[in-house]
């Protein structure tokens, strides 16, 4: 099996063939194919701009790979405050001795979830260290939108505003968990892995008015939620048996001692919206294929008191914490 070798990286020969055979083959555009040291990128109106690194273990997993994941979680972080996802820089940082099929493997999902959204890679960078200095493969991404909503933050939650979920929680992270774990064959968990651009381009197309989105990764919904209380200065009521999570996901988190709410989304949106227009919003997600299990979760109930108060099925009520520590590295 061919490997990566250290030559790969030493900006000769090899390097020119390995960007040739695979990035330039699977992530070439009109831009990227000249080959410049830097791009020269045309954008007519406010940008938006994002960065972000990619270290998931496994590198393989059930319904993606680090590489669709380094490019739906760019376009999402860019969708999320209103921007159409235009460009991406991709930058690799590869072990020595990592298989070039599972590598082309990689950039070939990177191309294919680029085309889904219409995104472009327009500049790269590889780097290959000595066997036993990363972990096979690590990804940074940056990327740039142009700002086609406005006014979208986590400052600006108010006293009604409905919170509304596009899909079932924790599925990227209790995924991850259970490969890790061994038990992907006994617990069929997919992870929600995907660009949601063009869901969250139709709810704006509305003219809805929302006033903040947020993609949960890293921290999951309780994460989300407690920082919107915090940077807007409300209290969030979230009702327990309105979150959608899937059996599975559950069963896992019960058996492991986690929570549904702290494990990371990679393709859910989280929403606070008008209380006017959260009927809209909700059809709109659940009229299209990635947001049919969409549910309003929860409400602002009040002003001056950050949290987030969660009410159980028994009409209980107890906070809802965010996650401490780091419960599970290596995620994304």
């Amino acid at each position: 099996m061919r490997r990566i070798l250290l030559s790969h990286g030493s900006g000769g020969e090899e390097t020119q063939k390995l960007i040739k055979e695979i990035f330039i083959k699977h992530l070439g555009n009109d831009i990227l194919n000249r080959l410049e040291d830097a791009s020269i990128l045309r954008v007519s109106s406010e940008i938006a701009f994002t960065t972000d690194s990619f270290t998931v273990s496994p590198p393989f997993f059930r319904g993606g790979d680090i590489g669709k994941l380094a490019v739906a979680g760019t376009v999402n972080d860019l969708a999320v405050m209103g921007a159409r996802p235009l460009y991406l820089s991709v930058g690799f940082i590869i072990e020595e001795g990592f298989e070039l099929e599972s590598l082309e493997k990689i950039v070939r999902s990177m191309g294919e979830e680029a085309s889904k959204t219409g995104v472009k890679v327009v500049a790269g960078d590889t780097k290959v260290v000595p066997k036993g200095q990363v972990d096979r493969i690590f990804i940074n991404t940056s990327g740039i939108g142009e700002v086609v909503r406005k006014g979208l933050s986590a400052h600006n939650l108010r006293p009604g505003d409905v919170i509304i979920v596009s899909g079932t929680v924790g599925d990227h992270g209790a995924c991850i968990l259970a490969e890790r774990e061994g038990m992907e064959f006994e617990l069929p968990i997919e992870s929600d892995c995907r660009s949601l651009w063009y869901l969250i381009a139709k709810i704006l197309q509305t003219g809805a008015e929302v006033h903040a989105m947020r993609d949960p990764t890293r921290g999951g919904l309780a994460a989300v939620l407690n920082e919107w209380a915090e940077q807007s200065d409300v209290e969030i009521e979230v009702d327990e048996e309105e979150i959608p999570v899937k059996e599975p996901v559950r069963g896992l988190c019960e058996l492991l001692g986690f929570e549904p709410t702290h494990l990371a989304n990679e393709g859910m949106v989280v929403f606070a919206v008008a209380p006017d227009h959260a009927k809209l919003v909700l059809e709109t997600l659940r009229s299209h294929p990635y947001g049919r299990d969409a549910k309003v979760i929860g409400r602002v109930v009040g002003k001056g008191k950050a949290r987030v108060v969660l009410k159980t099925p028994y009409g209980a009520k107890r906070l809802m914490e965010a996650p401490s520590g780091e419960l599970l590295p290596r995620i994304c």
